[in-house]
């Protein structure tokens, strides 16, 4: 069997054991950028307390988190941790954001285009700027993250050694170019390494992982 091939079949074991996700969790594209800057290096039970105490002080927005001071917005984010870094990575998005016209003025560039644009902005690294192109933009970008790592190195998909932009392009030449596929993709496998790790009498990883390709 193809590695195209394994990936696919992997995507419907996952489906099947766990079902569609509908993710990412977020009222507006701008809460999933947000919510993606939030939840580096932290769970994202951490960012939803954060994204909370932004929408009960109606900060949630572009024109708030640019005008607020770094005091006042790192205590609303205090929450997703390392906040203090985090409230400069948020500011340098926003001012990037508003200077090329928002939503409407980025949605503009083709997929590459807006994901260098992104990667230039202080704070947003490949993962980041994946999150906010599938899930805000609904761009087929693919997002590696350490659970794709993890899974695809547990079925020796992988050596480990592979870089980032390696295993992205090993995804998206291996699946048709679907948002809504990559992102129930992306989804399932957080969902099985969450439940992988914290349930392991019953997470139902043999049936996905245990039956070779």
């Amino acid at each position: 069997m193809k590695k195209a091939e394994k990936l696919n079949a992997l995507y419907q074991r996952l489906y099947k054991e766990y079902g569609p996700q509908y993710w990412w969790p977020a009222e507006t594209p701008f809460e999933v950028m947000v919510g993606a800057i939030l939840t580096q290096n932290t769970a994202w039970t951490n960012v939803e307390k954060a994204i909370s105490n932004l929408k009960q002080a109606n900060a949630l927005s572009a024109r708030y988190i640019h005008h607020a001071g770094h005091v006042e917005l790192a205590e609303l984010i205090r929450p997703s941790g390392y906040f203090n870094v985090k409230t400069k990575r948020l500011k340098n998005f926003v001012g990037w954001f508003i200077e090329n016209g928002k939503f409407n003025g980025l949605n503009k560039f083709d997929d590459n285009t807006l994901r260098q644009h992104l990667l230039g902005v202080n704070g947003i690294g490949p993962e980041t700027a994946d999150d906010i192109l599938l899930y805000a933009f609904q761009r087929p970008v693919f997002v590696i993250d350490a659970y794709t790592r993890r899974l695809l190195l547990a079925l020796k998909l992988i050596v480990g050694n592979e870089s980032y932009e390696t295993l992205r392009a090993l995804f998206e030449k291996s699946l048709e170019p679907d948002v809504v596929l990559f992102q129930e993709y992306h989804a399932l496998i957080v969902k099985h390494a969450k439940q992988r790790c914290s349930k392991l009498a019953d997470c139902g990883h043999c049936r996905v992982e245990n039956r070779r390709f």
